[in-house]
């Protein structure tokens, strides 16, 4: 680069030394016409601030392209796996850069710098899944740009399989090394048999001050209201006042102070939640007056919803039959009431009547079990009564008949009743046992018989038949919630045949559709802390919806005090030190120092062509 230049020599020493004025006449300037040194095609080079500019600027391009660099002490040398821990209590506060992410981001940007020559970097964000940002590579503003894009998640890390992938890319290298930035322990990780090459550990953040919601969940027993049960964990080194807050529905419940021991923890039990609701959120904030900081938001927040299990109402409608009362009061999750029929039916709403012998003069809204029908209605026919009970069979494959066995009850005779919209369950010789189906949006089913002249109520099968109808009437949810579904965890969904889509929508809005796997759909995006809702879907329409709640819960996240050391199976690693020699460029130095140049040349350069005007003189007649 540096010959380049000869030519701008020869560009001065070439060109010809002429320079356009405005004059008022050329009469005055023959001679300098007639001047043919200005023509001469080689002259003698004379000081010129152009050409010292020129030069200049080319010599600083030259040294910028020879990448110069100074030795200095660097972490580590040769092939590196860069693993920057990306959990959820890399979100904390503590840092001067910010967050301590941030922090990591401008240590892992350092190590970057320091590279050598020949060395080679991967970029690993630790995350619920490691992701691989830049594969092994020398070039510097890859790596830089990697780094640079990498974000935080709320999740928990998972440094088994980021140290297992980082490890399987050093195969057959002889001077691997593996650098993790982060904060913690590695949890599982812990017990990994020994991994190749040299492993060194950059700690990051300084406080372990924290507090958190480390427990939520709501329960309903049958007659009684609504309980909730929180805890709150103070894992710093000092008591700590919070004012703890439940929103019910997205209204403010309930806001109470609390002061949290340290390290210790602060059970919390509301018993008068309103006995209708669907979410609820606990919060806690830390007090203006307090001195002691709460570094991690991420788990000052929880969410749960309700199980809606306390809200199976049931209307019993019977001259007196104890078997349906027992059967019922053993079930969890049902509230039962008893009727009067002398009264006739109530004007309060039920999830679900149970007509024993007893039929209104106008059937209800909601979904029905018909006991022994006494007349017909406009749903169904009540015909002749019949003894013709044998060969009883049951429909085995529907899911309402699920361990319902008949072959062992007697019954004395029921009624023979039809019903266009309904489908036999349970079939003999005379007619059908029971019907069920659904019509003008009620469910409905019918055991045309009384029990009192069967003895199905002394069977184990009868307490499992009128399980199977409740869950019927009232669907179980589509999706089961393990204890404390926490980020980053998979959830398994097993949508009704009849559903053709599944879609999930986050906390923040967006709506996902969840491709279906025979008959399970497995939805694994709960990244973020917060409610969730899932459809299940039918030609577009919504057949079911379930709200589902995702939160940190996470002792090894909360738990944010900084470890300088870590254990890898056993081996201990300490804090790293700057053992080896890097290079530190200084290129980019130079090249902002040749445009700096470029400019004050450019400036020059115009500042000459901005040449004073010359007037030709004027004569005068004088006397003599």
């Amino acid at each position: 680069a540096g010959l380049l230049a000869i030519p701008i020599l020869l560009l001065y020493m070439l060109r010809l030394r002429r320079r356009e004025v405005t004059v008022s006449s050329t009469f005055l300037w023959q001679q300098v016409l007639l001047d043919r040194e200005a023509n001469s095609p080689w002259q003698k080079l004379k000081r010129n601030l152009l050409l010292f500019l020129q030069l200049f600027i080319l010599a600083l391009l030259a040294l910028a392209l020879a990448r110069p660099f100074v030795v200095v002490a660097a972490v580590s040398a040769g092939q590196l796996a860069l693993l920057l821990d990306a959990s959820a209590s890399m979100n904390a506060t503590d840092s001067a850069d910010g967050t301590r992410f941030d922090e990591a981001r401008r240590r892992a940007l350092e190590i970057v710098d320091t590279m050598g020559a020949g060395d080679t970097m991967t970029v690993i964000r630790v995350a619920g899944v490691p992701e691989v940002l830049a594969p092994y590579t020398g070039d510097r503003t890859l790596l830089r740009e990697a780094i640079n894009a990498a974000e935080p998640s709320h999740a928990s890390a998972d440094w088994s399989a980021a140290l297992t992938l980082a490890a399987a890319g050093a195969a057959g290298a002889d001077d691997f090394q593996m650098v993790l930035l982060g904060d913690g322990g590695l949890g599982e990780a812990a017990n990994l048999p020994a991994i190749p090459g040299e492993v060194q550990l950059i700690p990051i953040g300084q406080s372990g001050s924290n507090v958190a919601i480390t427990a939520l969940a709501t329960r309903a027993r049958a007659g009684e209201e609504p309980q909730l049960f929180a805890q709150v964990t103070n894992y710093g080194d000092q008591d700590a006042e919070i004012v703890f807050d439940l929103r019910v529905d997205g209204e403010l419940f309930t806001a109470e102070r609390y002061t949290v021991p340290a390290g210790g923890e602060l059970p919390l039990i509301s018993e008068a939640l309103p006995p209708e609701f669907s979410t609820i959120q606990a919060g806690l904030t830390i007090p203006t007056d307090s001195t002691v900081p709460d570094y991690l938001p991420d788990d000052n927040s929880a969410w749960a919803v309700s199980s809606g299990e306390a809200t199976r109402r049931i209307l019993i409608m019977s001259p007196g039959n104890v078997f349906i009362e027992q059967v019922l009061r053993s079930l969890p999750s049902v509230q039962v009431s008893q009727g009067v029929i002398e009264r006739g039916l109530p004007t309060t709403p039920f999830d679900l009547y149970i007509f024993d012998g007893w039929l209104p003069n106008a059937l209800p809204g909601g979904d029905m079990l018909i006991i022994n029908p006494p007349a017909s209605t406009p749903l169904f026919t009540v015909g002749a009564e019949t003894t013709e009970t044998a060969n009883a069979r049951v429909v085995r494959d529907d899911p309402r008949m699920t361990f319902v066995d008949f072959d062992a009850v007697n019954i004395a005779a029921f009624k023979q009743v039809t019903a266009d919209w309904a489908e036999p369950l349970i079939t003999a010789d005379g007619g059908a046992l029971l019907l069920a189906g659904e019509v003008g949006g009620r469910q409905v089913a019918i055991l045309p018989f009384s029990l009192f002249d069967s003895d199905l109520p002394l069977q184990i099968t009868f307490p499992v038949l009128i399980a199977n109808l409740l869950d019927w009437y009232q669907p179980q949810n589509v999706v089961t919630v393990p204890e404390g579904l926490r980020v980053g965890e998979s959830l398994l969904v097993r949508p009704p045949v009849a559903a053709d889509a599944v879609r999930v929508t986050l906390p923040d809005g967006t709506a996902r559709d969840v491709p279906r796997n025979q008959n399970a759909v497995v939805f694994a995006d709960t990244h973020t802390p917060g409610i969730y809702t899932l459809d299940v879907l039918q030609g577009g329409d919504i057949l079911q919806s379930q709200p589902f709640a995702v939160n940190l819960f996470d002792a090894g996240e909360s738990r944010i005090a900084p470890q300088t050391e870590i254990a890898l199976g056993e081996v201990t690693i300490s804090e790293a030190s700057e053992e080896d020699l890097g290079q530190r460029e200084f290129w980019w130095t130079l090249a902002l120092l040749a445009l700096l140049v470029l400019l004050v040349e450019w400036y020059a350069y115009h500042r000459r062509l901005r040449a004073p005007t010359v007037f030709a003189p004027v004569f005068r007649k004088r006397k003599v």
